[in-house]
């Protein structure tokens, strides 16, 4: 049993360090399940934290006549804080019989001898004293039993009184999101007036461009406006399904405006080569993938059986998407080094190939710091600056869209194009020196 509790806590910790910091008002049914151990929430708790858990229709039947009637003292609710965590795994390995419900490091709530006398529901509220990021767990230390139970959870801080259901780490999300979709609807009035100043030089992908921004702008209103209703009310009246229907347009859209600039569509070719055909074909079914797992990761919770698998599925279509875009950007420096060495106009061909590898650097900087060092920040940030990694990465994607933007940008004479024969000697003498690549 110890071993097997082991194991369990091992894997709790991996899911505890995945699960984000939210809380909403829950309610799931168990039927029938066998596991020793289940992950509810995650949430970082103030002084005045609470914790309100309702359960009913509650049923124990053992699986094997052999294991007799499970005992109802070693089956419960407790919390559990991440420092905690690796202390709790170390008494399991030396205590063959270890119940992580007898724990002294675990913050006890109810086991199920505190049900009604009929034993089938509980309803009870738990003030948090000591603040700190906790996680609400199940624990079942029967062997060979199943448990049958609704649950009802509430979990929040209270501010002068009101609650607030954002993790103290996240209440200030709202407010962020909103200021960034404000910047990002300037963004677009001013690009917009740029464009109608240079209309004879505005191209197609010019037109995407403007969609991804006015997306991005919607995304963060929806995303602020969800998160203020989860942090008044507990639930987001709706404003989820408009975050996650703008999220897909937006990030479909951010994939195929890199990988269209890459190819230099529009303002280099009017077409698509078949091998850019089939990234395009790759990465927008893969980004419907990519969103119906974030629906499933953000609407459920570590709590359901598949949590991990979408977690999983979501990080590797993520992955081969960063991996998928920048095929194009590389195909494109590699045909203009290759057309360069025939047509004559090397200051032309070494401006583009200049433009592309700045791009290049650019796209792999961005992703880098947006998959990378955002996941750092999220890990190693104390849970009441949970936020901080949400501002490095909107300030990220901002300068990202304000870079590729201004490098992209409609213009009757590009700097890049303008041609000189000084400029043509010396771009010819750069283009033979084989160190120019990536």
């Amino acid at each position: 049993m110890a071993k097997t509790m082991e194991n369990l806590l091992v894997a709790v910790t991996f899911l505890s360090l995945m699960a984000a910091s939210v809380a909403e008002i829950k309610n799931l049914k168990i039927t029938s399940d066998a596991r020793h151990m289940i992950l509810f929430e995650k949430f970082g708790f103030t002084h005045t934290g609470q914790v309100s858990i309702a359960v009913s229709g509650v049923s124990v039947e053992a699986t094997s006549a052999a294991t007799g009637t499970p005992a109802n003292s070693r089956i419960g609710f407790f919390l559990l804080s991440d420092e905690s965590l690796l202390q709790v795994v170390q008494e399991s390995t030396q205590n063959p019989n270890f119940c992580v419900l007898d724990s002294q490091f675990t913050i006890h709530l109810f086991t199920f001898l505190d049900l009604t006398p009929n034993r089938i529901a509980f309803n009870h509220t738990y003030p948090v004293k000591i603040p700190n990021e906790y996680s609400l767990y199940f624990a079942n230390c029967n062997p060979e039993s199943l448990v049958t139970m609704s649950v009802h959870t509430e979990i929040y801080n209270l501010d002068n009184g009101v609650k607030d259901y954002l993790s103290a780490g996240q209440t200030q999300l709202p407010a962020l999101f909103f200021l960034f979709s404000l910047a990002y609807f300037v963004f677009l009035g001013y690009w917009s007036y740029y464009c109608s100043k240079n209309k004879r030089s505005v191209h197609r992908i010019h037109l995407l461009m403007t969609a991804l921004v006015l997306m991005k702008a919607l995304n963060l209103l929806f995303a602020a406006e969800d998160k203020h209703y989860v942090k008044v009310t507990g639930t987001p009246h709706g404003w989820d399904v408009l975050f996650y229907i703008f999220q897909f347009i937006r990030v479909t859209l951010l994939f195929t405006v890199i990988v269209l600039v890459g190819t230099g569509w529009s303002f280099l070719k009017p077409f698509l080569q078949e091998k850019e055909k089939k990234v395009l074909m790759i990465v927008i079914p893969l980004q419907v993938l990519a969103n119906v797992a974030s629906v499933v990761i953000g609407e459920t919770g570590p709590f359901i059986k598949d949590w991990v698998t979408w977690q999983q599925v979501f990080l590797l279509v993520d992955i081969i998407c960063c991996c998928a875009i920048l095929f194009p950007i590389v195909w494109s420096i590699r045909s203009l080094r290759e057309t360069s060495k025939t047509d004559g106009k090397a200051a032309r061909n070494l401006a583009k190939l200049t433009l592309f590898r700045q791009f290049y650097v650019v796209v792999i900087g961005y992703l880098y710091f947006t998959r990378i060092v955002v996941f750092a920040l999220r890990t190693i940030a104390a849970y009441k600056y949970q936020w901080v990694s949400n501002a490095a990465e909107e300030i990220a994607s901002l300068a990202f869209y304000l870079v590729m933007f201004y490098m992209f940008r409609p213009v009757e004479k590009n700097e890049y194009f303008v041609l000189d024969e000084e400029e043509e000697e010396v771009a010819l003498a750069t283009l033979r020196d084989e160190e120019f690549d990536l």
